[in-house]
């Protein structure tokens, strides 16, 4: 579940990100339901650094499990990715710690290659270790999230975004469905709802729908994220609860 947290009528080209229109600094905070229950917290960082004597971004998740949930399977990662100005990835790592399971995933990507390794933190070895092609500007589902917000989409309207996790890479279709008013902890918003294809083997095999709501102003502040899965694991829901 968490692994894809920290993830047309009319197909627009690649487009190329207005990245000014992005904050420099926010920190947002969400609450997790699933099954009609809070499961977990999340908070996200972002920041505008200077890597390499550029400027750049990065974005940091941490996501855990709280209540029942924590006592039944104890959920705590912490995702750290950088990008440049154009918002491309170029590097991500993943601290997992799923019940007893504890990985750590490496990913860089650089000159067209995209570079995997997960460890296993418990026994200290190598689990996967991979290299594919990618293109020269790809984005992490993090990295996507925030190219979604530079795009000026109206519902009906979508566009085509290069994605990868560092084992697959693909071009996952965005569509903009329809205005929606949403209400979150946080409060009540004005938006537009977001259609999202990265399941159902575009870069995840498993088959699922993923939504995001953007607020419907300049800063397309994502008020609400949702993840439709079988009916056996059921709706991943995270809805804002604070913004800085």
């Amino acid at each position: 579940m968490s692994r894809w947290l920290v993830l047309l009528v009319v197909c627009a080209p690649l487009a190329s990100p207005q990245s000014g229109n992005l904050p420099s600094r926010e920190t947002l905070t969400y609450n997790i339901e699933w099954r009609l229950i809070t499961a977990g917290k999340a908070t996200l960082q972002w920041n505008a650094v200077s890597q390499r004597d550029s400027p750049g971004w990065q974005a940091n998740l941490h996501l855990e499990s709280i209540g029942l949930v924590s006592k039944l399977f104890r959920v705590e990662n912490d995702y750290n990715a950088n990008f440049n100005q154009a918002l491309c990835t170029q590097s991500s790592l993943l601290t997992s710690h799923e019940g007893n399971r504890r990985r750590e995933t490496r990913v860089s990507f650089e000159s067209r290659k995209a570079s995997y390794q997960e460890k296993d933190l418990v026994r200290n070895a190598v689990v996967v270790s991979q290299e594919i092609d990618i293109p020269e500007c790809v984005h992490d589902v993090m990295g996507g999230l925030y190219f979604m917000r530079t795009l000026n989409l109206e519902p009906g309207q979508g566009a085509e975004v290069p994605v990868s996790d560092g084992k697959k890479s693909g071009m996952a279709k965005v569509e903009a469905q329809a205005r929606e008013e949403v209400k979150v902890p946080d409060g009540v918003y004005k938006t537009v709802r977001y259609e999202v294809f990265l399941f159902n083997n575009v870069l995840y095999r498993r088959s699922a729908r993923l939504y995001v709501w953007l607020t419907d102003d300049r800063r397309k502040l994502p008020v609400q994220i949702r993840v439709r899965l079988q009916v056996t694991i059921g709706t991943i829901t995270l809805q804002l609860e604070k913004h800085e």
